[in-house]
């Protein structure tokens, strides 16, 4: 059963005050009408300023993400929908099965309360089609001018099955280096959207939850090394990052990376490298090279792998050096983004 609201009832046509975070009457209202009603869920209603639960067999993984995306609404998402995909994510990246999320709300003095409703609606949507539900929670509202309207931190907590071992240092000269899907998708359609470009090609966030995709790629190849999601600083951070955990190289190749072409028009049109823009529905994973086909086989069966490719290899280089094969024959160093190309993103 729902909660019971024991408070009148809320108005939707109104802003956020600061009284919605005073610890009030007000706030209990929000809490209550707004995020218990969407998010509603056996360990929800407890009620407490904790949710109790019995873990299931096998190692825990804990991961938090805070998104202070802007503008909050764009192509193919919104923050809402977003904190709850970045945070499973990165919790399935070591190979596990997320369990719950906790979520945490800055809230702006002045952001419209059909705004939040529409957030936290796409939120509950978002998890409860990954069976990812959100079991506890806080609230607190800024003044106005403090918060760019929402920020959501969300923690998530996952088990990995036994015998996984999936790990940023893992990675060994030979692997084989694959990527799920286009790159840059969400970095360009949320740049589009907030400044407004007017572009006719088709730009929408790639956001999605990977665990299913993930589980699909452990079981058929639980040989995997590394699993990483490509968000900020795009394909270009986390192939450096990987680089520097496992003290190796990676030789990629600039013909093999797929890319949609509304997302390469953009970035040749502003200047960007599709490689240092953020994803948010795409992961890489690096394996043994003599398992490389039957996870790229695996990856494309799955919806959120249907473009999936084998991308380059691992090779050993004490510098850690990424490089790209051009196609134009010759090579360069793929390095880590010198400064902030697209900011506020994720």
């Amino acid at each position: 059963m729902p909660p019971t609201f024991i408070h009148p009832a809320l108005d939707l046509n109104g802003r956020v005050e600061l009284r919605h975070g005073s610890g009030g009457r007000a706030m209990a209202q929000l809490i209550e009408q707004l995020f218990w009603r969407t998010l509603d869920n056996e360990l929800l209603r407890q009620g407490n300023d904790q949710a109790l639960f019995q873990p299931p067999p096998g190692r825990l993984v804990i991961s938090t993400d805070a998104h202070v995306i802007t503008p909050l609404l764009f192509p193919g998402g919104d923050i809402g929908h977003l904190s709850v995909h970045g945070t499973i994510n990165d919790v399935a990246m070591s190979g596990a099965r997320p369990l719950y999320l906790a979520a945490a709300f800055i809230l702006e003095e002045g952001l419209p309360l059909s705004d939040l409703a529409h957030i936290v609606a796409s939120m509950a949507q978002a998890a409860n089609a990954a069976g990812v539900p959100v079991i506890t929670g806080d609230t607190k509202v800024v003044e106005r001018g403090k918060a760019d309207g929402c920020f959501i931190t969300t923690t998530g907590i996952g088990v990995v099955p036994e015998g996984v071992m999936i790990s940023g240092e893992r990675a060994t000269a030979g692997d084989a280096i694959l990527v799920s899907g286009t790159l840059g998708d969400h970095g360009i359609a949320v740049m589009a959207a907030r400044e407004q470009l007017g572009l006719e090609m088709e730009l929408i966030s790639d956001s999605a939850a990977l665990h299913e995709l993930v589980a699909a790629m452990v079981a058929a190849v639980p040989q995997m090394h590394c699993l990483r999601d490509p968000t900020r600083g795009g394909m270009a951070a986390t192939l450096n990052e990987l680089a520097q955990q496992s003290q190796v190289g990676m030789q990629i190749k600039e013909s093999a990376i797929p890319v949609r072409e509304p997302v390469r028009g953009v970035c040749e049109l502003l200047g960007l490298d599709p490689l240092h823009v953020a994803n948010e529905g795409k992961l890489i994973a690096i394996c043994p090279a003599d398992h490389a086909q039957r996870l790229l086989a695996t990856m494309r069966a799955h919806p959120l792998g249907q473009d999936a490719a084998i991308i380059g290899e691992v090779v050993e280089d004490r510098h850690c050096f990424v490089q790209l094969h051009t196609q134009l024959g010759g090579w360069r160093v793929v390095d880590w983004l010198g400064g902030e190309q697209l900011p506020r993103i994720c």
